[in-house]
């Protein structure tokens, strides 16, 4: 008599024999073994569309993805001025600033980015939130000027955000950026989420350079915004005592700006005197 059995279950034949591991095993389909080992723990894993949090946006346009382009840097060092010496004299190179990210964006940047779409009522996020840019490891998020303080106040009072620090904010002058020339950008650290960190950036024309300041939602920016106003003029409606901070008051111009001219410029005081310090000006 034959050992060889039928399986009541499957229908197969088999020879009565154990099997070894792994053989004669249905195979699993790829597509739900995938799915079984993928964990929330890797965004990357998730394709864009399954992204259904507040913080998705519109599929992105070819034009969106294209860098930008600011401007072009003739020879090996972008001098105006004097001889090129290196050889490079004929050199044109575009100067470039990313476009837009698509998703996935990698780490942590798509929970980010769904947790602050939450956060915002209605449709804000889209409103607010320009462009996402992921780039050399970093997230990114543009924000219209007019949104900054809402956008601000959610990142670091939702739980599930808590972005309770604000490193300060740094100034950037793109002249050939036109109508957004001006940049403010804000780095930003949770302490209560492992140190994740993102930044945010807000842009203004220089016929226009307003932007409202956050020391109410983080004061320790309060000297940082007076840098970025006394070094590129960016105006900060709303701080306590916008005033220059290492230029004198009556200092023409904004010397990190590129339109600032270099050299030249005697070495004077103007006049200034340094008072006793119960005459000093008040800061606040």
């Amino acid at each position: 008599m034959s050992d060889d059995t039928t399986d009541e279950t499957t229908g197969e034949q088999t020879d009565g024999k154990a099997l070894k591991s792994g053989e004669g095993a249905p195979v699993p389909d790829k597509a739900t073994d995938s799915a079984a080992t993928r964990t929330d723990d890797d965004p990357r894993a998730v394709s864009a569309s399954q992204h259904t949090g507040g913080g998705r946006v519109a599929e992105l346009s070819d034009e969106d993805r294209e860098p930008v382009k600011i401007g072009e840097r003739r020879g090996m060092f972008g001098a105006t001025r004097g001889q090129d010496t290196s050889g490079y004299g004929g050199l044109v190179t575009p100067t470039l600033l990313p476009g837009a990210s698509e998703r996935p964006y990698g780490s942590y940047f798509d929970e980010v980015a769904d947790l602050l779409g939450t956060a915002l009522d209605g449709d804000l996020y889209e409103r607010a939130v320009e462009k996402v840019v992921v780039d050399r490891g970093e997230m990114t998020l543009f924000v219209h000027r007019e949104h900054l303080l809402a956008v601000a106040r959610v990142l670091r009072d939702d739980p599930a955000l808590r972005f309770e620090m604000c490193m300060g904010v740094s100034g950037t002058h793109y002249p050939g950026e036109e109508g957004r020339e001006l940049h403010a950008v804000y780095p930003l650290l949770s302490i209560t989420h492992g140190s994740r960190r993102i930044r945010l950036e807000v842009t203004c024309p220089e016929a226009d350079p307003h932007v409202p300041s956050v020391v109410e939602v983080w004061p320790g920016n309060d000297w940082h915004e007076r840098e970025v106003w006394d070094m590129f003029g960016i105006v900060f409606d709303g701080h306590p005592a916008l005033t220059r901070i290492l230029m004198p008051d009556d200092w023409p111009g904004h010397p990190q700006r590129k339109d600032y001219p270099l050299g030249g410029i005697a070495v004077e005081y103007k006049g200034g005197v340094v008072p006793p310090p119960d005459e000093r000006r008040a800061y606040s």
